[in-house]
């Protein structure tokens, strides 16, 4: 290598350091702690730090499908707003939460629901199948995790005779979390029969992926929509408990809840806005007024629709947890596989504790990252110290993400309360006002704390230095992971 090509590539990697810098201290809606992690790693590390950020460092979206994402907005419809709702919500302490939920996709709170609680496991798989066996004009699913076991196959199974009957089949699998199952022979059976099956967020090329954005911005949603008036949403994938491609963590412990009335269309729109952005057909015909279910309830339960992803302005998902926390007068009770919280949710949970509501957090003991594992008990100090109860589920991995709030309001869906649900994952979520359907919620997660350990002070002030300074390491380091 010649001397002057040895300085042209110096300079060329000066400027772009220095460009990377400049991106990392001008970039919009980035936290301080996230600001400083990047550009540490880019001044100690230069050459790895400015990798790291260009690969990971942004939740990038192409600007084709950003576009798009802001086309299919403009052109769905949307309900009409039901004031009657608001002023009922706004005589709670929980009118705030509802309000903001609002902003993420326009989707109003809708009355006259009601919902079911399913069985754990196998339960919940066993009723969505009847459901598709009883549609009888469209079925609509979007999951991120298919395995081709026994549940997997059932709902393969159950979506092809719906196809044969002359019910339309559309599906959204994600490209990463659905790849084995896709390339399986069970999709090709699939499309034989009919069903318009497509891949969500596909990855390509690898080179080609990461130019046009991040290969690990994915599709995380779990959700069944049948003839435009029954919803399902909650945590479980479409695979069995055992999850035998992690099987030492099993059984996973999860929570599914099947929704009748308005809120089913306002799940419809969450996969209409899916589906056209993966070029699907126009289904706008089910949404609006004209194609909403009536209320199956009088009153029934008041249910919002929230589903966020990179594409929105700002980091909604956890300014919504923020809200319905802050919301809490006696008593709150959460549940997450995975808790990397950024600062808001962390000091929404410390600052609840500390005026007193009986704040409660479980969290598995067992969980398939040892990153995140690491990240999340560095929280386990202040938590305690603060007050919130703190415990971890011992017979298999809590999968189930749930929020209770005074036994009045709840929130149940995919996402988890770490940072890649809230910044790099599309997630659907429903918040709730209903003391009944609350109360089931609340049983279940009393059902949980029975199989639980409680993670006490003493047990903190035995780690080792070493283990302490891994944490917090991995805590620190979280923003940029």
């Amino acid at each position: 290598m010649t001397a002057d090509l040895t300085l042209a590539l110096s300079i060329l990697f000066v400027a772009v350091h220095i460009v990377i810098i400049a991106r990392i201290l001008l970039r919009p809606q980035r936290e301080p702690a996230s600001r400083i992690a990047w550009l540490i790693a880019a001044l100690a590390a230069p050459v790895i730090g400015v990798l790291a950020y260009l690969l990971l460092g942004e939740a990038r979206i192409s600007a084709k499908r950003r576009a798009r994402y802001r086309q299919i907005e403009a052109h769905l419809p949307h309900p009409s707003e039901h004031d009657d709702i608001r002023r009922a919500l706004a005589a709670t302490p929980y009118a705030a939460p509802f309000a903001l939920a609002e902003t993420v996709n326009r989707l109003p709170p809708t009355a006259g629901n009601r919902a079911t609680l399913a069985p754990e496991g196998n339960g919940a798989i066993r009723m969505m199948v009847e459901d598709i066996d009883a549609a009888t004009s469209s079925v609509h699913l979007s999951f991120y995790i298919w395995l081709g076991d026994s549940n997997g196959v059932r709902i393969k199974d159950a979506l092809v005779r719906a196809a044969e009957r002359g019910v339309k089949v559309r599906l959204l699998a994600d490209a990463l979390g659905s790849r084995s199952f896709i390339r399986s022979a069970h999709w090709a059976d699939m499309l034989q029969a009919g069903i318009d099956a497509r891949v969500a967020l596909p990855i390509g090329g690898l080179l080609w992926t990461l130019i046009r954005g991040r290969f690990d911005l994915r599709n995380h949603r779990k959700q069944l929509i049948l003839d435009n008036r029954i919803a399902w949403c909650g945590s479980q994938n479409l695979a069995d408990p055992e999850f035998r491609i992690k099987a030492k963590f099993a059984p996973w412990v999860d929570i599914m809840t099947r929704w009748e009335g308005p809120v089913a269309q306002a799940c419809q729109f969450v996969f209409a806005a899916d589906w056209e952005s993966e070029h699907g057909d126009d289904i706008s015909e089910l949404l609006g007024d004209a194609a909403e279910p009536p209320p199956v309830a009088a009153p029934g339960i008041t249910a919002q629709v929230i589903g966020t992803g990179p594409n929105l302005p700002y980091p909604a998902m956890p300014a919504c947890f923020t809200a319905l926390i802050h919301a809490a007068r006696r008593e709150l009770v959460l549940t997450t596989p995975y808790f990397v919280p950024d600062e808001q949710l962390l000091f929404a949970l410390l600052d609840a504790a500390r005026r007193g509501v009986a704040t409660t957090l479980i969290l598995p003991r067992r969980i398939d990252s040892r990153v995140v594992a690491g990240a999340s008990r560095s929280y386990y100090g202040d938590l305690i110290g603060a007050g919130v109860r703190l415990y971890e589920y011992r017979p298999g991995l809590l999968h189930a993400k749930t929020i209770t709030v005074d036994g009045t309001v709840a929130l149940i869906g995919s996402a988890n309360l770490d940072r890649r649900s809230f910044e790099l994952n599309f997630e659907n979520n429903i918040m709730f006002a209903d003391t009944g359907f609350t109360g089931e919620i609340r049983a279940r997660q009393t059902a949980y704390l029975a199989d639980c350990e409680p993670v006490t002070g003493d047990r903190i002030a035995k780690m080792g230095i070493a283990q302490r300074l891994w944490q917090n390491l991995l805590a620190m380091l979280s923003p940029v992971l």
